[in-house]
């Protein structure tokens, strides 16, 4: 399992563009993809997903740790010939001033070298310190080449690779000229997702054109290395528990598409049937047990979401009715009784009552830590409870536009906020009828197994309408 970890020296500088089409250009050779994104975004994940045709991973210090990193990264590594981690950032850059949950720290943990993205608009001799200093600055990290980005012509080019030869010993394996055919669409949360973006498949084989026709693939494959096994790592199996089958409902389409590729599989894994749902399109929800409406831009499909008033009532009667229903984000925001989005005000489902105003500035952004309130519906579990009895912690991360305005008697909470925004800056995890409604969202990983209580609570329910 042959792995390259692609990183930059700042952010913005094309990594995501360049791995999508690195990703694409070595798939199109035949060679199996693995692809890994650190942090915890959804969106380039969906990019990379499409252009390797299987499943991306995340990889988040902030929610795992080192072992479970680990754990993840060989176990979808082993199937593919050569795994390629984005970073997010810069190589250097993290939260903490030691480095300790930067992207170099991930290279370390999973013991792999990097190629150097370098975004070389406005820049000739000054690229030499840039990269000596990157070189340096941590001497265990492996920059085993770099990728110049924005290049301005062959004459511009030309100049850099004679300046980075004669100054350093990195390895210059690609230089992308300057493109708009690579210019992917941007929003307020960054990319437009693939399952947006029109034509996105056609977008990935022009950009993946582009990098095979700028970058050596030969050599990138030369560069990347097998980690070194490691025997104190054990790889969990995925295996049924004998618990009664359920039904659960997820909301997946252009509009809903943030979910975790491991979370899904981890219904599965635990005896659950995924039934997934078109809110654009299908206008009844089937037979299902329980409902998962996770994030998205709920605010750029209104006319479509607005125009299924079926489905919306639907939904809107089997919460009032007792459904278990877990949303995050952009489901809460479906769920309140109406959006506004740029001066437009269209009524949604109704469930919660509140109205969602869309603002210039992010109302929450970056990493979450949550504390259960004790109202929450979902049972506790021993992997929740500290040794002094208390509440752990709950890692998670928000990323909104949004806030939840003229509420009405909303005083059940599942967590206070001690970290981050949530709904009003105090709370999160809004309760009503059997609804958790957050705007944070959580990845079902060793600090908190919401999938195994979510299901817990659903059979539950389930149980008791049979009785």
């Amino acid at each position: 399992m042959a792995s390259i970890f692609i990183s930059a020296a700042h952010k913005s500088s094309g990594k995501t563009t360049i791995s999508i089409g690195l990703c694409s250009a070595l798939q199109q050779r035949g060679l199996k993809i693995q692809a890994f994104k650190k942090g915890p975004d959804y969106i380039d994940p969906m990019w990379l997903s499409m252009a390797t045709k299987r499943p991306c991973y995340n990889l988040d210090f902030y929610t795992m740790g080192k072992l479970e990193i680990q754990s993840l990264f060989r176990q979808h590594s082993k199937t593919a010939d050569i795994s390629i981690i984005e970073g997010n950032k810069g190589l250097y850059d993290g939260l903490d001033l030691d480095g300790s949950n930067s992207n170099a720290a991930m290279a370390t943990t999973l013991d792999i070298p990097v190629v150097l993205v370098l975004d070389a608009r406005g820049m000739t001799r000054g690229i030499a310190p840039l990269v000596l200093g990157y070189q340096s600055f941590e001497a265990s990290i492996r920059i085993k080449g770099v990728i110049l980005n924005n290049v301005g012509g062959n004459r511009h080019e030309a100049k850099l690779r004679a300046i980075l030869e004669h100054y350093t010993d990195v390895k210059v394996i690609g230089s992308v000229h300057r493109h708009p055919q690579l210019c992917i669409d941007e929003r307020h949360l960054g990319l437009v997702p693939s399952n947006e973006a029109v034509k996105s498949l056609e977008k990935i084989a022009i950009i993946s054109t582009h990098i095979n026709n700028s970058v050596d693939l030969e050599s990138l494959l030369t560069l990347s290395e097998t980690p070194a096994e490691s025997t104190d790592i054990s790889v969990p199996e995925l295996k049924l528990n004998d618990q009664p089958p359920v039904r659960i409902g997820v909301a997946q389409d252009s509009a809903f598409g943030f979910y975790y590729p491991d979370d899904l599989q981890s219904f599965n894994a635990q005896g659950a049937e995924l039934v997934y749902i078109n809110t654009l399109s299908d206008t009844q929800l089937p037979a299902i047990d329980g409902l998962f409406i996770g994030g998205g831009f709920p605010e750029t499909h209104l006319p479509q979401l607005s125009a299924n008033q079926a489905l919306m009532r639907c939904i809107k009667s089997a919460i009032e009715n007792g459904l278990p229903t877990y949303a995050e984000c952009g489901g809460l925001m479906y769920l309140a009784r109406s959006i506004e989005y740029q001066k437009h005000k269209v009524n949604m489902v109704g469930v919660i009552p509140g109205d969602i105003k869309l603002h210039e500035k992010p109302q929450g952004r970056g990493y979450v830590t949550l504390a259960e309130t004790g109202n929450h519906l979902w049972a506790q579990t021993d992997s929740n409870i500290n040794e002094n009895k208390q509440t752990a912690l709950l890692p998670a991360h928000e990323f909104h536009y949004s806030s939840l305005d003229n509420t009405e008697k909303l005083s059940r909470f599942a967590y206070t906020v001690k970290r981050g925004f949530g709904i009003d800056g105090t709370h999160d995890g809004l309760i009503l009828y059997n609804l958790v409604a957050n705007y944070s969202h959580f990845r079902n990983v060793g600090t908190n197994h919401w999938i195994t209580r979510f299901l817990t609570f659903v059979r539950k329910i389930k149980a008791q309408s049979l009785n």
